[in-house]
């Protein structure tokens, strides 16, 4: 295993501070961050934004104009060597007068993957990778889902009181979590290219999906219902939002009614229909669509029997516990993942938890 100097260290750090700013925008691209250094000091430093804008070392290269000839170049993803919406970032290294540059991780891109570093060691660049390397691959799960499994990253987002429950006996949530994590959660609104919930949730809560509280971000998800037999009420607020609130896609099962199907679509909703399975739309089959129009990360917010059958056929990769000071009781309340259950030596189990507070809630974080 390679030993990096420390100053290696801290400019690949401020390179994935970078990166990380590009959350939530990129789809399907990755994020990433890139800063050039001459003499113990920064030139040139950037982002990439948005999928069809510059990459990251193109923008710092420019930046930093004529400086960049003898420079290091700190990138969080190897430079591609292939031709997309913009030219192979290794060809604008090599032209800029580079002499060293060292990578994070290399590209899971199988276009890439590990072709940019050849290129760039062919030229002469001194080329190193795996610095910070795990932070880089936590900075990009959703990518690297993207390209290995060709489908999206899944987050499943859970408000439930202290005894488990996320909803009364009479099915009403609001509202369970605090103001304080309502608004995180429209920041996750606003991180993700897509939001789902079951028809079910949307017929008790009526929700918008839309990211109301976060100004910084102006993308708004894609909304998304998964309504396998087209019950969706045409009154629900979320047919009534404008566009500007994030397109609307209704995912149901072959076979529904035509005249259900188009009185949904002059509302303004996008109906796709998808196989079923057992009676309901297969899930890994939305994913799959989902995958097709390059929806990157896919924020999951209920219904119960929805979070359970994602669990279930292991199709989540995180989750978001939002657990309110709250006691609701009652055996008929439902709880946060429904379905027939498992015995406790097959219960799912969440790695790299993290447990943080939010307001009077505690948010409960954990990958699958």
């Amino acid at each position: 295993m390679k030993i990096f100097h420390p100053r290696d260290r801290k400019y690949m750090a401020i390179a994935l501070s970078l990166a990380e700013k590009g959350i939530g925008m990129t789809a399907p691209n990755p994020v990433v961050g890139a800063v050039l250094v001459k003499n113990g000091r920064i030139v040139a430093a950037d982002y990439h934004r948005k999928a069809g804008a510059p990459h990251a070392e193109a923008l710092a290269i420019k930046r930093a104009g004529k400086d960049a000839r003898g420079a290091t170049l700190y990138c969080t993803l190897e430079a591609c060597a292939h031709y997309g919406k913009t030219p192979p970032c290794a060809d604008l290294v090599i032209k800029s007068g580079i002499k060293r540059a060292v990578f994070a991780m290399k590209d899971p891109n199988p276009l890439n993957n590990g072709k940019g570093l050849t290129c760039l060691k062919k030229a002469g660049i001194k080329t190193e990778c795996g610095i910070l390397e795990d932070e880089a691959r936590s900075l990009n799960r959703p990518f690297i889902k993207f390209m290995k499994k060709r489908l999206p990253y899944v987050t499943l987002k859970i408000a439930q009181s202290l005894d488990g429950k996320i909803a009364d006996k009479d099915g009403c949530s609001k509202w369970i979590s605090s103001e304080e994590s309502r608004h995180l959660v429209h920041k996750l609104r606003a991180l993700n290219d897509a939001v789902m919930v079951g028809v079910n949730t949307l017929m008790k809560d009526d929700p918008l999906l839309n990211n109301r509280h976060c100004p910084a971000f102006k993308k708004q998800p894609l909304r998304i219902i998964l309504d396998t037999d087209l019950r969706t009420p045409k009154a629900s607020r979320i047919l009534k939002n404008s566009k500007g609130d994030g397109a609307i896609l209704i995912a149901c099962g072959k076979g529904v009614s035509l005249k259900k199907k188009r009185s949904l679509e002059k509302k303004g909703a996008e109906v796709v229909l998808l196989p079923r399975e057992n009676g309901r739309v297969k899930l890994i089959s939305l994913l799959r669509y989902l995958y097709a129009r390059g929806i990157m990360s896919l924020l999951c917010e209920g219904g119960s029997e929805l979070c359970a059958s994602l669990v279930k056929n292991r199709l989540a990769d995180e989750a978001y516990f939002f657990i309110s000071p709250k006691i609701i009781g009652g055996k008929s309340a439902p709880t946060a993942c429904g379905g027939s259950g498992s015995s406790i030596k097959d219960a799912t189990g969440l790695k790299d938890v993290r447990v943080e507070t939010c307001g009077p809630d505690i948010v409960i974080r954990g990958e699958f």
